[in-house]
Protein backbone atom coordinates (compact mmCIF):
# COMPACT_ATOMS: atom_id res chain seq x y z
CA UNK A 1 0.00 0.00 0.00
CA UNK A 2 1.00 3.54 -0.50
CA UNK A 3 -0.17 6.28 1.83
CA UNK A 4 -0.49 9.46 -0.16
CA UNK A 5 -0.71 12.45 1.80
CA UNK A 6 -2.11 15.24 -0.08
CA UNK A 7 -1.04 19.45 -0.50
CA UNK A 8 -2.45 22.29 -0.72
CA UNK A 9 -5.32 23.30 -2.80
CA UNK A 10 -7.12 20.47 -0.66
CA UNK A 11 -8.48 22.58 2.17
CA UNK A 12 -12.13 23.78 2.52
CA UNK A 13 -14.28 24.90 5.71
CA UNK A 14 -15.70 21.84 7.51
CA UNK A 15 -12.15 19.51 7.06
CA UNK A 16 -11.58 17.55 10.06
CA UNK A 17 -15.60 17.68 11.44
CA UNK A 18 -16.10 14.27 11.28
CA UNK A 19 -13.00 13.41 12.77
CA UNK A 20 -13.59 15.67 15.91
CA UNK A 21 -17.11 14.44 15.79
CA UNK A 22 -16.54 11.28 15.95
CA UNK A 23 -13.01 9.98 17.27
CA UNK A 24 -12.95 12.58 20.72
CA UNK A 25 -8.82 10.85 20.57
CA UNK A 26 -7.97 13.37 17.79
CA UNK A 27 -8.41 16.37 19.36
CA UNK A 28 -5.05 16.03 21.13
CA UNK A 29 -3.74 16.10 17.18
CA UNK A 30 -5.26 19.53 16.83
CA UNK A 31 -4.13 20.77 20.25
CA UNK A 32 -0.85 19.87 19.56
CA UNK A 33 -0.74 21.46 16.66
CA UNK A 34 -2.34 24.71 17.98
CA UNK A 35 0.41 24.89 20.17
CA UNK A 36 3.30 23.73 17.56
CA UNK A 37 1.70 26.41 15.09
CA UNK A 38 0.48 29.46 17.53
CA UNK A 39 -2.14 29.56 15.39
CA UNK A 40 -6.32 28.52 15.78
CA UNK A 41 -6.58 25.58 13.39
CA UNK A 42 -9.36 24.20 14.65
CA UNK A 43 -11.36 27.30 14.32
CA UNK A 44 -9.62 27.60 10.81
CA UNK A 45 -10.81 23.95 9.72
CA UNK A 46 -14.15 23.63 11.06
CA UNK A 47 -15.74 27.67 10.45
CA UNK A 48 -12.91 29.28 8.65
CA UNK A 49 -13.58 32.11 7.08
CA UNK A 50 -12.50 31.26 3.79
CA UNK A 51 -10.03 33.58 3.18
CA UNK A 52 -8.56 33.50 6.33
CA UNK A 53 -7.80 29.41 5.56
CA UNK A 54 -6.73 29.93 2.27
CA UNK A 55 -3.70 32.11 3.44
CA UNK A 56 -0.70 29.96 3.09
CA UNK A 57 0.90 30.30 5.97
CA UNK A 58 -2.63 28.80 7.72
CA UNK A 59 -3.52 26.48 5.11
CA UNK A 60 0.05 24.26 5.38
CA UNK A 61 -0.54 23.51 9.27
CA UNK A 62 -4.68 23.00 8.71
CA UNK A 63 -3.55 19.97 6.36
CA UNK A 64 -1.12 19.01 7.61
CA UNK A 65 -3.27 18.42 11.47
CA UNK A 66 -6.35 16.94 9.72
CA UNK A 67 -3.51 14.91 7.16
CA UNK A 68 -1.84 13.25 10.60
CA UNK A 69 -5.44 13.30 12.45
CA UNK A 70 -7.23 11.17 9.84
CA UNK A 71 -3.71 8.57 9.68
CA UNK A 72 -3.73 8.41 13.31
CA UNK A 73 -7.29 7.48 13.33
CA UNK A 74 -7.34 4.69 10.49
CA UNK A 75 -3.86 3.45 12.27
CA UNK A 76 -5.69 2.98 15.48
CA UNK A 77 -9.29 1.73 13.70
CA UNK A 78 -7.36 -0.48 11.17
CA UNK A 79 -3.80 -1.42 11.85
CA UNK A 80 -2.95 -0.80 8.56
CA UNK A 81 0.84 -0.68 7.97
CA UNK A 82 1.37 1.00 4.74
CA UNK A 83 4.55 -0.05 2.78
CA UNK A 84 5.34 2.98 0.88
CA UNK A 85 4.65 6.69 2.04
CA UNK A 86 4.17 9.54 -0.02
CA UNK A 87 3.32 13.61 -0.08
CA UNK A 88 2.39 15.73 -2.76
CA UNK A 89 4.29 19.07 -2.33
CA UNK A 90 3.18 19.92 1.38
CA UNK A 91 1.85 16.77 2.02
CA UNK A 92 5.11 15.14 1.71
CA UNK A 93 5.77 16.59 5.47
CA UNK A 94 2.46 14.35 6.78
CA UNK A 95 4.09 11.24 4.79
CA UNK A 96 7.34 12.08 6.44
CA UNK A 97 5.65 12.50 10.05
CA UNK A 98 2.95 9.16 9.18
CA UNK A 99 6.24 6.98 8.51
CA UNK A 100 8.00 8.33 11.96
CA UNK A 101 10.80 9.94 10.51
CA UNK A 102 9.83 13.68 11.62
CA UNK A 103 7.89 14.51 15.01
CA UNK A 104 4.05 16.17 14.72
CA UNK A 105 4.82 18.76 16.49
CA UNK A 106 8.19 19.98 15.07
CA UNK A 107 6.41 19.52 11.69
CA UNK A 108 3.45 21.68 12.41
CA UNK A 109 6.24 24.51 13.25
CA UNK A 110 7.70 24.03 10.17
CA UNK A 111 5.08 24.02 7.68
CA UNK A 112 3.79 27.28 9.15
CA UNK A 113 7.43 28.84 8.54
CA UNK A 114 7.49 27.68 5.12
CA UNK A 115 3.88 28.97 4.64
CA UNK A 116 5.01 32.42 5.55
CA UNK A 117 8.21 32.16 3.88
CA UNK A 118 7.08 31.30 0.23
CA UNK A 119 4.40 33.86 0.89
CA UNK A 120 7.53 36.55 1.37
CA UNK A 121 9.49 35.21 -1.24
CA UNK A 122 7.49 36.93 -4.23
CA UNK A 123 5.76 40.36 -4.08
CA UNK A 124 2.38 39.98 -4.75
CA UNK A 125 1.08 40.14 -7.79
CA UNK A 126 4.98 39.46 -9.59
CA UNK A 127 4.36 35.28 -9.75
CA UNK A 128 1.68 33.31 -11.21
CA UNK A 129 1.02 29.44 -12.12
CA UNK A 130 -0.64 27.46 -14.54
CA UNK A 131 -2.19 23.85 -15.33
CA UNK A 132 -1.78 23.20 -18.59
CA UNK A 133 -3.32 20.08 -20.09
CA UNK A 134 -3.03 17.24 -22.74
CA UNK A 135 0.64 18.95 -23.37
CA UNK A 136 3.67 16.24 -23.22
CA UNK A 137 6.56 17.33 -21.00
CA UNK A 138 9.56 17.57 -23.40
CA UNK A 139 7.15 19.94 -25.31
CA UNK A 140 6.16 22.21 -22.53
CA UNK A 141 9.49 22.44 -20.87
CA UNK A 142 10.61 23.71 -25.03
CA UNK A 143 8.17 25.95 -24.65
CA UNK A 144 8.90 27.13 -21.16
CA UNK A 145 12.59 27.74 -22.27
CA UNK A 146 11.15 29.87 -25.11
CA UNK A 147 9.06 32.23 -23.02
CA UNK A 148 11.30 32.95 -20.98
CA UNK A 149 14.11 35.95 -20.76
CA UNK A 150 17.03 36.48 -18.56
CA UNK A 151 14.38 38.46 -15.62
CA UNK A 152 11.48 37.09 -16.51
CA UNK A 153 11.21 33.31 -16.29
CA UNK A 154 8.59 30.58 -16.41
CA UNK A 155 9.04 26.84 -15.31
CA UNK A 156 7.42 23.44 -15.40
CA UNK A 157 6.99 22.87 -11.29
CA UNK A 158 4.45 19.99 -10.92
CA UNK A 159 4.02 16.72 -12.95
CA UNK A 160 0.82 15.99 -11.53
CA UNK A 161 -0.68 13.13 -14.21
CA UNK A 162 0.62 12.52 -18.02
CA UNK A 163 -2.33 14.73 -18.85
CA UNK A 164 -2.00 17.86 -16.71
CA UNK A 165 1.21 19.78 -15.47
CA UNK A 166 1.87 22.75 -13.81
CA UNK A 167 3.92 25.86 -14.79
CA UNK A 168 4.89 28.72 -12.68
CA UNK A 169 7.40 31.90 -12.73
CA UNK A 170 6.87 35.42 -13.54
CA UNK A 171 3.78 36.35 -14.14
CA UNK A 172 5.19 38.34 -17.48
CA UNK A 173 6.53 35.20 -18.63
CA UNK A 174 4.05 32.86 -17.43
CA UNK A 175 1.34 35.51 -19.76
CA UNK A 176 4.00 34.73 -22.77
CA UNK A 177 3.50 30.98 -22.03
CA UNK A 178 0.17 31.16 -22.28
CA UNK A 179 -0.30 32.91 -24.86
CA UNK A 180 1.57 30.90 -26.99
CA UNK A 181 -0.68 28.03 -25.61
CA UNK A 182 -3.80 29.33 -26.91
CA UNK A 183 -2.18 30.07 -29.96
CA UNK A 184 -1.76 26.68 -30.16
CA UNK A 185 -5.30 25.45 -29.26
CA UNK A 186 -3.75 23.90 -26.17
CA UNK A 187 -5.88 24.70 -22.76
CA UNK A 188 -4.34 25.99 -19.71
CA UNK A 189 -6.40 26.86 -16.65
CA UNK A 190 -4.55 30.31 -14.35
CA UNK A 191 -4.32 28.87 -10.53
CA UNK A 192 -5.49 31.31 -8.30
CA UNK A 193 -2.24 31.02 -5.47
CA UNK A 194 -0.75 33.74 -4.38
CA UNK A 195 2.95 32.83 -5.67
CA UNK A 196 4.76 30.38 -7.71
CA UNK A 197 5.48 27.46 -5.63
CA UNK A 198 8.27 25.22 -6.38
CA UNK A 199 9.67 27.93 -8.68
CA UNK A 200 13.26 28.86 -9.35
CA UNK A 201 11.57 32.60 -7.61
CA UNK A 202 11.34 30.04 -4.00
CA UNK A 203 14.89 30.02 -3.78
CA UNK A 204 14.62 33.03 -0.51
CA UNK A 205 12.30 30.46 0.94
CA UNK A 206 14.75 27.70 1.04
CA UNK A 207 17.15 29.88 2.13
CA UNK A 208 14.76 31.00 4.99
CA UNK A 209 13.96 27.29 5.78
CA UNK A 210 17.06 25.86 5.39
CA UNK A 211 18.23 26.41 8.88
CA UNK A 212 15.54 25.71 10.75
CA UNK A 213 15.04 22.26 8.31
CA UNK A 214 18.76 21.16 9.36
CA UNK A 215 18.16 21.40 12.64
CA UNK A 216 15.25 19.65 12.85
CA UNK A 217 15.86 15.44 14.02
CA UNK A 218 14.74 13.45 11.36
CA UNK A 219 14.66 9.65 12.92
CA UNK A 220 15.73 6.64 11.36
CA UNK A 221 13.02 3.88 10.87
CA UNK A 222 12.02 0.98 8.50
CA UNK A 223 9.71 2.91 6.63
CA UNK A 224 9.93 4.11 2.83
CA UNK A 225 9.10 7.15 1.73
CA UNK A 226 9.30 8.43 -1.77
CA UNK A 227 10.50 12.30 -1.88
CA UNK A 228 8.76 14.88 -4.48
CA UNK A 229 12.73 15.74 -5.20
CA UNK A 230 13.64 11.91 -6.32
CA UNK A 231 10.84 9.90 -6.98
CA UNK A 232 12.89 7.09 -5.69
CA UNK A 233 12.22 4.89 -2.89
CA UNK A 234 14.25 4.75 0.06
CA UNK A 235 14.29 4.19 3.85
CA UNK A 236 16.83 7.17 4.63
CA UNK A 237 15.41 10.37 4.66
CA UNK A 238 17.44 13.86 5.37
CA UNK A 239 16.63 17.47 5.69
CA UNK A 240 17.90 18.20 2.31
CA UNK A 241 14.93 16.64 0.29
CA UNK A 242 12.58 19.10 1.85
CA UNK A 243 15.22 22.14 1.34
CA UNK A 244 15.79 21.16 -2.06
CA UNK A 245 11.75 20.82 -2.29
CA UNK A 246 10.88 24.09 -2.15
CA UNK A 247 12.41 25.44 -4.97
CA UNK A 248 12.26 21.88 -7.44
CA UNK A 249 9.63 20.83 -9.29
CA UNK A 250 7.07 17.65 -7.72
CA UNK A 251 7.64 14.40 -9.44
CA UNK A 252 4.56 13.17 -8.37
CA UNK A 253 3.60 11.09 -11.27
CA UNK A 254 7.19 9.43 -10.93
CA UNK A 255 6.33 8.61 -7.96
CA UNK A 256 3.20 6.78 -8.49
CA UNK A 257 4.91 5.35 -11.33
CA UNK A 258 7.98 4.13 -8.84
CA UNK A 259 5.11 2.78 -6.48
CA UNK A 260 3.64 0.62 -9.29
CA UNK A 261 7.06 -0.49 -10.44
CA UNK A 262 8.04 -1.44 -6.56
CA UNK A 263 4.57 -4.37 -6.77
CA UNK A 264 2.42 -1.15 -4.87
CA UNK A 265 -1.65 -1.96 -6.06
CA UNK A 266 -3.29 -0.32 -2.85
CA UNK A 267 -3.34 3.16 -2.73
CA UNK A 268 -5.32 5.52 -0.55
CA UNK A 269 -5.25 9.24 -0.42
CA UNK A 270 -5.47 10.17 3.77
CA UNK A 271 -6.39 13.67 4.28
CA UNK A 272 -8.91 16.66 3.23
CA UNK A 273 -10.12 16.19 -0.38
CA UNK A 274 -9.66 13.81 -3.35
CA UNK A 275 -7.28 15.29 -5.71
CA UNK A 276 -4.30 13.07 -5.00
CA UNK A 277 -7.23 10.25 -5.76
CA UNK A 278 -8.20 11.69 -9.18
CA UNK A 279 -4.96 12.03 -9.83
CA UNK A 280 -4.23 8.15 -9.52
CA UNK A 281 -6.87 7.41 -11.63
CA UNK A 282 -5.46 9.22 -14.38
CA UNK A 283 -2.03 8.17 -14.26
CA UNK A 284 -2.20 4.11 -12.97
CA UNK A 285 -3.31 0.95 -14.72
CA UNK A 286 -6.68 -0.05 -13.90
CA UNK A 287 -5.21 -3.02 -11.51
CA UNK A 288 -4.89 -0.86 -8.48
CA UNK A 289 -7.28 -0.34 -6.00
CA UNK A 290 -7.86 3.15 -5.15
CA UNK A 291 -9.30 4.75 -2.29
CA UNK A 292 -9.90 8.35 -0.01
CA UNK A 293 -11.24 9.59 3.17
CA UNK A 294 -13.80 11.15 2.66
CA UNK A 295 -15.91 9.55 4.93
CA UNK A 296 -13.27 8.15 7.21
CA UNK A 297 -15.49 5.23 8.90
CA UNK A 298 -16.59 3.75 4.84
CA UNK A 299 -12.51 3.91 4.60
CA UNK A 300 -11.78 2.28 8.35
CA UNK A 301 -14.67 -0.46 6.67
CA UNK A 302 -12.97 -1.24 3.11
CA UNK A 303 -9.55 -1.06 4.83
CA UNK A 304 -10.49 -3.43 7.79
Amino acid sequence: MLAMFPGQGSQFVGMGRQLLSEFPAVRSVFEEAEDAAKLSIRRLCLDGPEDELKLTANTQPCILTVSIATWRVLQGETGIEPSLFAGHSLGEYSAVVAAGKLDFARAVFLVRQRGEAMQAAVPAGVGAMAAVVNVAADDLQARCVAASQKDSVVEVVNFNSPQQLVVAGHKTAVDRLCAGLEASGLRFVMLPVSAPFHSSLMQPARVAMEPLLTASKFHTTPTRVIPNLTAEISDQYVADLLVAQINSPVKWTQSLDRAYAAGCRDYVEIGPGKVLFGLARKSLPRDVQLRHTDDVRETITALS
